[in-house]
């Protein structure tokens, strides 16, 4: 194809025509085959000039791509998801911290069991920044991965994406674990069958009762429910047949696995509930034991506010006519006030304590709390747990710490004293023989 507008510098010919030399296009002439024009890797000098090289390593660079394991990983983010039925933006939340974690440099070189648990460890994270009720337990089942790895990589996780995940509530975990428990009439006989609604209300004030009495702190979550649960569902109809059930049977009834540690929380709760029941006027004289604490366990709740201040009262006067001192309550727990209402006076409206004496209650747990704390921590007595009525389990069961005594080397040239020789002697056969030993030794001595 000829060019037109050019022409030859060395013959004057305008027959010039396209030749393509390799990849490179050139503008010939037909006559005497003189190169015109070639194609330029520019279009002016000033490009040329002002261009920049490049290096065949990044010219050929391409994205990159996930690896297999990640792929997966980002699967099983997605599918747990949609088991918790959780949103959309929480997904896409927990995805974005997976891909992050998956190529930080604390999580690049470690175990493939690892990488697995930090999918679930990112969704746990992601539920709790929106208070979404899930335990750690519950992606511990799900992954079924060991739960102390579970704990261990979910720090490592949040120290270093620097993740501000606030523990979740006991209380928002309730009505969660509750659906777990199959006693509706489809399940179980109608004597048994408890409704979820009735079942959560009750649980909810023991283990607000179980807070204030230190055994929720620091403790493991599913053990504390699942007692408080069966507490609530013997509580909530005493009948001789639901007295009848252990917590094993109860467990197996409810279709839900049984908790090693929910018999201890069970004992525990019922331990409180006689202390606030020795309390009750009807019942003075009687003693309150655990296997009939469940009967009163409506009264005990409906004014556990009163009870809870009558029994660390009426502890603090024990202490102090045992050891002949004035009692010391009104300094470092204060009893009921003069203007709240009395046990009889509330008598026929329950309900309207806890709603007028939200104040009172905040005073309440303050003092049940650092009751035991600042005894322990003046000093002024060996044995805290005698001394509060509720204190925390590490107060309650605090571990002794040996203290380990520097070991002397014996190399034995150590001097042996005349009272440590006589203490070794005991028959008069071994003084007889000792003395003539003696003598023996020091005539050798003599004659040498």
């Amino acid at each position: 194809m000829a060019a037109v507008g050019l022409k030859c510098p060395e013959c004057g010919s305008l027959d010039i025509v396209d030749d393509e030399h390799y990849s490179q296009p050139q503008l010939v002439c037909a006559d005497c085959g003189a190169v015109v024009s070639e194609g330029l890797l520019t279009t002016t000098r000033s490009e040329e000039l002002q261009g920049t090289d490049v290096r065949y390593s990044n010219s050929t660079e391409v994205n990159k791509q996930p690896c297999r394991n990640q792929i997966k990983g980002i699967h099983r983010v997605r599918a747990l998801c949609r088991i918790l039925r959780l949103s959309f933006v929480m997904e896409e939340t927990a995805e974005n911290y997976f891909k992050q974690a998956y190529e930080h440099p604390s999580f690049i070189r470690v175990s493939l069991q690892k990488k697995e648990v930090l999918a679930g460890c990112c969704i746990l994270a992601t539920c709790r920044q929106h208070s979404w009720p899930i335990t750690m337990g519950t992606m511990t089942c799900l992954l079924e991965a060991n739960p102390k790895l579970m704990g261990v990589v979910y720090q490592e996780m949040v120290k270093a994406l620097k993740i501000e995940a606030p523990p979740t509530s006991v209380i928002d975990l309730l009505e969660t674990h509750c659906q777990a428990y199959k006693l509706s009439p489809q399940h179980v006989h109608e004597e048994l069958s408890e409704s979820s609604k009735d079942l959560t209300k009750r649980a909810a004030v023991l283990l607000e009762l179980a807070a204030d009495a230190w055994l929720v702190t620091g403790r493991q979550p599913v053990p504390i429910l699942t007692a408080s649960i069966y507490l609530a569902w013997q509580s909530l109809k005493p009948t001789q047949t639901r007295l009848k059930y252990t917590l094993a049977r109860f467990c197996q009834m409810a279709k839900v696995a049984k908790s090693s540690i929910a018999p201890k929380r069970v004992t525990e709760l019922k331990e409180v509930l006689c202390k606030l029941g020795q309390e009750l006027p009807w019942l003075r004289g009687s003693e309150m034991t655990p296997q009939t604490v469940v009967q009163m366990v409506d009264d005990i709740l409906n004014y556990r506010l009163t009870l809870l201040r009558k029994a660390l009262k009426s502890h603090e006067a024990a202490l102090a006519s045992e050891s002949e001192l004035p009692p010391s309550l009104e300094d470092t727990q204060p009893g009921p006030r003069d203007d709240a209402p009395s046990l009889d006076a509330t008598a026929s409206q329950p309900d309207a304590e806890s709603a007028q004496q939200p104040q009172q209650d905040v005073d309440l747990t303050c003092t049940v709390v650092m009751g035991g704390l600042s005894r322990a921590g003046s000093g002024q007595v060996s044995t805290p747990s005698k001394r509060s009525l509720f204190e925390p389990p590490s107060v309650t069961h605090a571990k002794i710490r040996r203290v380990q005594l520097p070991v002397k080397e014996v190399t034995g040239d150590e001097e042996i004293s005349d009272s440590e020789i006589d203490s070794y002697i005991r028959t008069p056969q071994e003084m007889r023989d000792y003395a003539e030993a003696k003598e023996a030794l020091s005539s050798s001595e003599e004659e040498f």
